[in-house]
């Protein structure tokens, strides 16, 4: 019974490696054929205007850092009149804005470094870097994956809470 059922192996085997060796020498190599190139209408040519300003004064003002003065005393008072927070009533998904862009971060009570697990989904900039979250008191620390602080918020209205970022740009979690 052995032998039958090792010529049978042998039989596919040589069947299978034939039906390849087929396959393979009837390839087709024609080219396709070029297709017609698309019309052309007529160029135009001008002059272009000169690289530099005649006249200082047509130099747009140099960014400014951010007011780092008003940031703080804009946290100051938002501490002073924050309630108290609960890691319970983060969980879920936020709406993040920060750096003029939006983006997701979903907050989880699984420990983490830095605290507890955090996802940022579609974010930009310093809310990219979100991996993690805890509350100290009043205020919601986010943090990178290496456990340093990213941004502080503290709860400004009913399901929002405003701070800053340690670069000093303002970020908002929202639902």
């Amino acid at each position: 019974m052995n032998i039958k059922l090792s010529l049978a192996v042998a039989a596919a085997i040589v069947l299978t490696v034939s039906g390849c060796q087929r396959s393979v020498g009837q390839l087709d190599t024609r080219q396709p054929t070029p297709l017609a190139p698309a019309p052309v209408g007529g160029v135009q040519s001008s002059q272009l205007p000169p690289t530099t300003p005649t006249d200082p004064s047509q130099f747009p003002d140099a960014p400014t850092q951010p007011d780092m003065q008003a940031s703080a005393q804009q946290e100051t008072e938002l501490a002073a009149n924050a309630p108290a927070v609960t890691r319970e009533s983060l969980i879920g998904r936020w709406s993040v804005s920060s750096g003029g862009s939006n983006c997701d971060v979903f907050l989880a009570l699984t420990k983490w470094t830095g605290g507890y697990r955090a996802a940022s989904r579609g974010c930009a900039g310093t809310a990219a870097s979100i991996s993690a979250w805890d509350v100290q008191g009043k205020q919601v620390i986010l943090s990178d994956n290496s456990g340093n602080q990213v941004a502080r918020l503290y709860q400004s209205g009913n399901e929002r809470y405003d701070g800053s970022t340690t670069s000093g740009q303002s970020i908002s979690l929202s639902r």
